[in-house]
């Protein structure tokens, strides 16, 4: 056996120089391996013809295939070739033996194969010490260490350890059989002082048993790991086999499992599908049948129902969409020019979204109709909420499921309902939402009609955040001013006022009498309605400001027809003419015309908005001897109340030019009425309506019949402008006013009226009420210098016996 003292080796030799890759040959080892590269064979070739003693080198890279002088280690084994053994016809299987140490001198040749002369490292010794003692017990100890955690050390090696005595030789036979990279190997080998080595191999060995202490705890935690995921599968394969002898197939594992998957197709952003794969787990550890799994299963079930990313497509053809507007609605001409804008907006800017629109009108004019017409029109699924009377805001947000029977909102629940993430939501009477001690839900509305916020709308019931910004709201409302202000500014307003006599004609005729008469299954030709006979329905027993009531009508007249039909066999037609629906519907309910036929004293025609349209408000006053005392009856609100007042002071500001006594106050009571007492009026807009009439009450001088008007008065006469001309023209028009007295700050609403009401009423804007009483007065009462003598009820006589007097 060769050693490092070995004295048969001698100092300078020249060896063929074999390169090895990983490997670090030390003295004393005995190794079988493979060799494959072509200078290597012939090198070992070279040996063989000789004295078998060849050099065995590492090389620093072991990536490079042909390495050179430059690419290989200095100091490696000088070894001796036990056998050859050819493995095949590329390569041979060699077995050596480490004799000792050499470096290589010089590199003499490198084809075909290196050869280089080699110096043999001199064996360097100790003297015995403590601290060579120390060295060799720290050595054993950390061994020992490294083997409690590295267990794949042969037994004969422990053994090897404990007899070897020489620090050096001790040091070379650990290095050569524990596990550590060839680096730290020739770190090892290149050290000839047998104590310093010792103390190297003391580093490596502290090193590595701090990174197999890392790996251990690594990999206790894994098979930990790995032995609760094994123990949890063999207990659920256990539960499964005992539902299924229980005959409980239809287990909350088996349902998690289905669940989990329909979660991971949805292709949900991570927030989401996290919180829903963690739902699933705690229903998978449920037990069959507990009343949790089944909350859990409902949740689910309305997640996975939603339609995250599901949309239809969206149509935007405008000549399509006018003509299926115009198809089903007769007017509205400003609700569809602004939708045929928002798809031709959505046509050029595709992103664009947040589209929140308020339709606001009186009842029966098709507001919710032609919501119904633009979802076809554009293409999207339609669906209605009502609102309402609702006055729980967890009717919007949802409730939380820590409730029993809790539930989605109505928000998500529509967009479920429609099965697509783009549909046309209706948000119908959202003026009409309550609120009490539960919430108020209109505050709730403000984050679903945000387009900035919807986008990540949170049901409390659902608790993720859904995309609400592709849904197009609607909403409508029939008075405006009970929409709370945050949400009224939100949405974009678009008023609807009443519809004409022409406009109810053409609806009635092209969509109402073709409707009722398919509901009631009368044919065309069976049930005729001819102009006059429509006209005189709509003028004599209807009078609101859209057609819900026209539509019983014709359905009454519908249901007599249909009676005639069944009960004679010879029916053939009927046609509805006028003088033939009394018979049908029973006497007219309304006259052609409601006002007075003659101009009367103290009797003047207010205008009225309401929240169904405008209406005629006749104001009466009643001069009396007396006290002086005012009267205000007919349900008068506080701020009508305080126009009468600023109204008689204003007639007192100028009773002299009036031809009034200054004095009247104090000898006359006043008593100012509204007609229909039982319906609360309000607002300021009657105050030159009051003014006129105590004027002519108090002068005597009647009042124009034909001739309506409104605005608020001030204590010195000035007109202020009002709101909802539109409306109250309207009522004007339908009750036969020809002129109309507005403010004339009220000039530019003008361009809102409908063209049929400007072109049969004059509209006189004005000022101060002196050219409101000249207007609306049969003549001006004559300015007097002095009081005059007797009380008003004397004048009033006087003045309709003879008027040419105080003029």
């Amino acid at each position: 056996m060769f050693t490092e003292d070995n004295p048969k080796i001698e100092n300078e030799l020249v060896l063929p120089v074999l390169a090895v890759r990983g490997l670090v040959f030390f003295p004393g080892m005995m190794l079988q391996f493979d060799v494959a590269r072509k200078k290597s064979v012939l090198a070992i070739s070279d040996a063989l013809s000789k004295d078998r003693l060849i050099f065995l080198v590492s090389q620093t890279d072991l990536s490079d295939k042909e390495p050179t002088g430059d690419d290989l280690y200095k100091t490696g084994v000088i070894a001796r070739i036990k056998q050859v053994m050819h493995h095949s016809e590329e390569g041979v299987k060699l077995h050596v033996e480490g004799a000792c140490r050499g470096e290589i001198s010089t590199l003499l040749q490198e084809e075909p194969f290196l050869l280089g002369q080699i110096t043999k490292c001199p064996v360097l010794t100790y003297k015995p010490s403590y601290r060579s003692e120390a060295l060799l017990r720290i050595v054993h100890e950390k061994f020992d260490e490294y083997l409690r955690l590295f267990k794949h050390v042969p037994p004969d090696i422990l053994l090897g350890v404990l007899q070897e005595k020489d620090c050096g030789r001790l040091a070379d036979y650990i290095a050569s059989n524990i596990s550590i990279d060839f680096e730290r190997k020739q770190y090892i080998l290149d050290e000839l002082r047998p104590l310093k080595r010792l103390q190297k191999l003391i580093d490596v060995l502290t090193e590595e048993i701090k990174i197999l202490s890392v790996e251990n705890e690594i990999n206790q935690k894994a098979q930990a790991q790995m032995d609760e995921n094994q123990r949890e599968y063999f207990l659920k394969e256990q539960l499964r086999a005992i539902t299924s002898e229980l005959g409980e197939d239809d287990n909350p594992q088996q349902e998690a499992d289905e669940l989990r998957e329909r979660v991971l197709a949805l292709g949900l952003s991570q927030v989401c599908e996290e919180k829903l794969l963690k739902e699933c787990d705690k229903l998978y550890r449920m037990p069959y049948g507990s009343h949790e799994a089944s909350v859990i299963r409902m949740y689910l079930d309305t997640c996975l129902e939603l339609p995250w990313k599901k949309s239809s497509k969206e149509k935007l053809d405008l000549v399509r969409a006018q003509r299926i507007l115009d198809r089903d609605h007769y007017g509205l001409e400003k609700v569809k020019e602004r939708f045929l804008e928002i798809l031709a907006v959505k046509s050029l800017a595709p992103q664009q979204t947040g589209q929140i629109i308020c339709l606001v009108g009186p009842p029966g004019v098709g507001k919710t109709s032609i919501a119904r017409s633009i979802a076809q029109a554009t293409g999207r699924k339609y669906v209605r909420v009502s609102l309402g009377g609702v006055s729980d805001e967890a009717e919007i947000m949802g409730h939380r499921r820590t409730y029993v029977g809790s539930m989605p909102g109505r928000i998500i629940s529509a967009v479920k309902q429609a099965g697509v993430n783009n549909p046309l939501l209706l948000l119908d009477e959202i003026d009409k939402l309550g609120q009490n001690f539960k919430g108020d839900p209109a505050s709730a509305l403000l984050e679903v009609l945000d387009p900035e916020q919807n986008a990540e709308f949170t049901d409390h019931y659902i608790d993720l955040p859904f995309d609400l910004s592709n849904v197009l709201f609607i909403t409508t409302a029939n008075d405006a001013s009970r929409i709370p202000g945050p949400l009224y500014d939100r949405m974009d307003i678009i008023e609807l006022g009443s519809y004409t006599l022409e406009e109810k004609l053409n609806i009635a005729s092209r969509h109402l009498i073709k409707k009722q008469l398919k509901k009631h299954g009368i044919k065309a030709s069976q049930l005729k309605f001819s102009k006059a006979g429509l006209k005189e329905l709509v003028e004599g027993y209807t009078r609101e400001a859209g057609v819900r009531t026209l539509e019983r009508l014709i359905a009454s007249v519908c249901r007599k027809v249909a009676k005639m039909i069944v009960s004679d066999p010879e029916f053939t037609s009927f046609t509805v003419k006028p003088e033939n629906l009394e018979s049908l519907l029973g006497p007219r309910k309304f006259t052609k015309d409601q006002l007075a036929g003659e101009d009367t004293i103290g009797l003047v025609n207010g205008l009225a908005w309401t929240s169904v349209g405008g209406e005629l408000l006749p104001i009466e006053v009643a001069v009396m001897e007396g006290t002086g005392k005012i009267q205000l009856t007919g349900s008068l609100g506080d701020v009508m109340k305080e126009s009468a007042g600023a109204a008689i002071t204003c007639i007192r500001t100028r009773a002299g030019a009036l031809g009034i006594s200054p004095k009247f106050y104090e000898k006359c009571d006043i008593h100012i009425h509204a007609p229909e007492g039982a319906v609360p009026k309000d607002g300021p807009s009657a105050g030159i309506a009051m003014a006129t009439a105590i004027t002519s009450a108090l002068c005597g001088i009647p009042v124009r019949h034909d001739v309506a008007m409104t605005g608020e008065i001030t204590l010195q006469g000035r007109v202020l402008p009002i709101g909802g001309l539109k409306e109250k023209s309207m009522a004007a028009y339908k009750n036969g006013i020809h002129t109309v007295i507005i403010p004339a700050e009220n000039v530019p609403d003008l361009t809102e009226v409908d063209p049929v009401v400007k072109e049969h009423i004059q509209f006189i804007p004005v000022k101060r009420v002196d050219t409101v009483l000249e207007t609306a007065l049969t003549h001006m009462p004559r300015p007097v210098t002095q009081e005059p003598v007797g009380l008003p009820s004397e004048i009033a006589a006087k003045h309709q016996k003879a008027p040419e007097l105080y003029q």
